[in-house]
């Protein structure tokens, strides 16, 4: 199987091109937890697809180190953006990309024919619970609410107090003093398959430094901790903006361990992400031989 590996701020996957390399849609999960084996595999956070669409310029899927899919997410939005603008898939530079989440429009920031950034239009956080989704009363919303969550509480040991919301995948954002205090690889996957999320969550821990930045570490469901989520970066800056931390139609430049995104939630709902989209490598994935299949074994 040939394969790219790109990645975005070090979130990193494996790309597959669907339009030279297909694959069985049975083969996807299993294909997704081989990847991602940094012994066995190549190493990722996941598997990517890129590939027709028959309602957008292509279609992208997502596929987590545990092999469940996901709806979207943004670093992987701008890595398939560069990709198929700067391998010749096309030649527009602005475009659109079918997701589990919705439609996303790209926009792509290109000089002397290769792509140093790109824009998406990650569209309009949704807040009501049953969009999320959330137990609990569909049409509620949860905005700087105590959700207790079994195992596992803040630091003065009362619940932990969220804003829930989905960027076409679901998020818990939690403010606190310093993100790098909180136990992440404890207390992430605690909270991610809490019951009150029927479908899991992803979680952020993020704290405001100013109107115009913010800090933020991620426990990403499926995948566990990296070191950047760009969904989960638009969630943290709405969150902000509910919250009265931050405002609306102001750029906010989000400190993620690897790297740095502007997010922008303007005054028509819109949120808009900003930036880069690195390759890694090219090579060619050989299915382990005592498998005959993508899955025996897996």
């Amino acid at each position: 199987m040939k394969f790219t590996k790109m990645h975005g701020l070090g979130n990193c996957y494996v790309y597959v091109n669907l339009f030279e390399e297909p694959l069985e849609e049975e083969d996807l999960p299993a294909v997704a937890r081989l990847v991602s084996d940094v012994h066995f595999g190549i190493g990722s956070d996941g598997l990517i697809t890129i590939g027709p669409s028959r309602t957008a310029d292509f279609r992208m899927r997502i596929f987590n180190r545990d092999g469940s899919e996901g709806e979207s997410c943004g670093n992987g939005l701008r890595c398939v953006a560069k990709y198929a603008y700067d391998r010749g898939l096309t030649d527009k530079t602005a475009f659109s990309v079918e997701t589990g989440g919705g439609l996303a429009r790209v926009k792509l920031w290109v000089e002397a024919g290769e792509t140093k950034a790109v824009t998406v239009d990650m569209g309009e956080p949704r807040l009501a619970k049953r969009l999320v989704p959330m137990r609990g009363d569909p049409d509620s919303h949860t905005i700087d609410e105590p959700v207790d969550i079994p195992g596992t509480c803040g630091p003065d040991g009362r619940p932990w107090r969220m804003t829930v919301l989905s960027m076409g995948n679901p998020h818990a954002v939690i403010f606190v003093d310093d993100p790098a205090a909180v136990p992440l690889e404890q207390v992430g996957p605690v909270i991610e398959r809490a019951p009150v999320f029927p479908e899991r969550i992803n979680v952020e821990f993020v704290a405001v430094h100013s109107r115009r930045e913010i800090d933020f570490r991620v426990w990403e469901r499926g995948s566990g901790a990296t070191l950047a989520c760009g969904t989960g970066a638009c969630a943290a800056v709405a969150a902000g903006v509910l919250n009265g931390r931050l405002d609306r139609g102001v750029p906010v430049t989000v400190h993620l361990p690897g790297g740095d995104l502007e997010i922008v939630w303007h005054e028509n709902g819109r949120i808009l992400m900003t930036g880069p989209a690195a390759f890694v490598c090219d090579g060619v994935f050989y299915r382990p031989a005592e498998r005959t299949d993508w899955r025996s074994g897996s």
